[in-house]
């Protein structure tokens, strides 16, 4: 990982090497400028994350400093340091595109975490940069949006399990992205220039989900004017994406284990098998093994399916991606309603970050699509976000007096009240949450609650 390029600009040598020792102990690159004239011949051929300048200097001082670097590089975040701070300075500097103004002498660990915010800032603003150049450059090509470190290790795994052609088992709450992580297997894979088909094995029922699979020939039961191929066979030398796996009929699971052991379907009404090469990607919110000890799934299928697994984490547990996922939604949403905004105001992001998503990934999509409907500026501020996302958070603040809550409780206190609403019916208030009633079911299970909620639903 490249680390990030810092110019620290200050005539006083004491003052320039202390900042200089601060920062490379925290693991970044730095250059250092005796003057803004050396600062500006440094920055006339490199392109630095952050500047941190100090504004009284001979012949250059930090305010042209901090235009040029603006000017030649847009992205560059600049810092102020001074011993003759005003408020017309500090003003007249966050202005012109200052990221922050210090007043010195300053504290080291304050000038540490400036640092730190600031170059998280340009780091967020260049992944979204490169995220919006490729996707118009791979139309229909599916990249992860992601830094943090549980989404990292998931697509080195996928870089290292696509070209292997094995089956591979994804787990995940709904809507953490699990038919993106299929296609991006595909594309990766040794298949990428076949078919890539996905089908929902929860939405139908267990003939039309035998019709669709397999397809069926003429005359094969009334109505069967023609023959139909299925999706197995249609995918032959491509990838076909299995959602809710978990949901499949018994009957059905042993027809698609056939499939893979033989690698051969057959047509409903037909006699003879046909070879199909497919590599199968299967994806469920269910605990499988699970659902393999009472019963519910074929552990042969299981082992089959299951060759590799992925474990997608719910969005509440990779908070940090929060802001990189919403600018990626809300390029895509202004792009599509041709409205130029710009980002989030500070409000509206800290009440994205401090949600708790139980929809996921789906959820922040539909809420900043919303945003940008209501949004007729160049920032999307915390008015345009649903209201309830602020209430609930000053709500259970309120409840827990001064002490701060933890995410769980947020979360607990937020779906007690969800089921009270609907008189404990489990099954309305996933509908509510956004998730799946088993997923539901798991965290009243794990906060002790479930219980409660069976008598509540009696």
């Amino acid at each position: 990982m490249n680390k990030s390029r810092i110019l620290v600009v200050d005539d006083e040598a004491i003052a320039r090497e202390n900042l200089e020792h601060i920062l490379r102990k925290d693991g970044y690159d730095v250059v250092t400028a005796d003057s803004g004239i050396t600062a500006l011949k440094k920055l006339s051929n490199t392109e630095f994350d952050l500047v941190m300048t100090d504004l009284k200097m001979k012949q250059v001082d930090g305010m042209e400093v901090l235009a040029r670097t603006k000017e030649q590089y847009p992205e560059t975040e600049v810092v102020m340091l001074t011993a003759y701070a005003t408020l017309s300075t500090a003003i007249e500097a966050m202005q012109k595109g200052a990221y922050h103004y210090i007043p010195k002498p300053y504290k080291i660990d304050e000038v540490r975490m400036i640092a730190k915010r600031a170059l998280e800032k340009k780091a967020l603003k260049d992944e979204i940069r490169v995220l919006k150049r490729d996707s118009h450059r791979g139309v229909g090509i599916p990249f992860i949006i992601g830094k943090s470190s549980k989404i990292q290790e998931l697509v080195e795994l996928v870089d290292q399990i696509a070209p292997t052609d094995c089956n591979v088992l994804i787990f995940g709450e709904t809507g953490t992205g699990k038919e993106l992580f299929a296609r991006a297997i595909h594309h990766q894979s040794g298949r990428a220039g076949e078919r890539f088909l996905a089908f929902n094995c929860g939405a139908f029922t267990e003939d039309l989900l035998t019709n669709e699979l397999f397809g069926h020939e003429k005359d094969a039961f009334t109505g069967a004017t023609t023959t139909k191929i299925g999706l197995l066979e249609a995918a032959n030398r491509g990838t076909v994406f299995l959602d809710e796996i978990g949901d499949m009929p018994a009957s059905m699971q042993v027809k698609l284990l056939r499939v893979i052991e033989e690698k051969s379907v057959l047509r409903v009404g037909g006699t003879q098998p046909i070879k199909v090469d497919i590599r199968i990607v299967a994806a469920t919110n269910k605990d499988l093994k699970r659902e393999v000890e009472t019963g519910g799934f074929r552990k042969d299928l299981f082992y089959r399916l299951n060759v590799v697994s992925l474990q997608l984490p719910p969005l509440a547990e990779r908070r940090d991606d929060v802001p990189l996922l919403a600018h990626h939604f809300l390029a895509r949403y202004a792009e599509g309603q041709g409205k130029s905004i710009e980002g989030f105001s500070d409000e509206a992001m800290e009440v994205l970050l401090n949600y708790e998503y139980p929809g996921n990934i789906r959820e922040l999509e539909n809420i900043v699509e919303r945003a940008v409907v209501l949004c007729n500026q160049e920032e999307i501020l915390a008015k345009h976000l649903p209201q309830e996302l602020g209430q609930y958070c000053l709500k259970v603040y309120r409840q827990s007096g001064q002490r701060f809550p933890t995410l769980e409780e947020n979360e607990v206190e937020y779906v007690s009240w969800v089921l009270k609403q609907v008189d404990g019916n489990k099954t309305k208030a996933a509908e509510i949450l956004g998730i799946d009633r088993v997923s539901l079911w798991r965290k009243l299970k794990r906060w002790g609650m479930e219980e409660d909620s069976q008598e509540a639903s009696t």
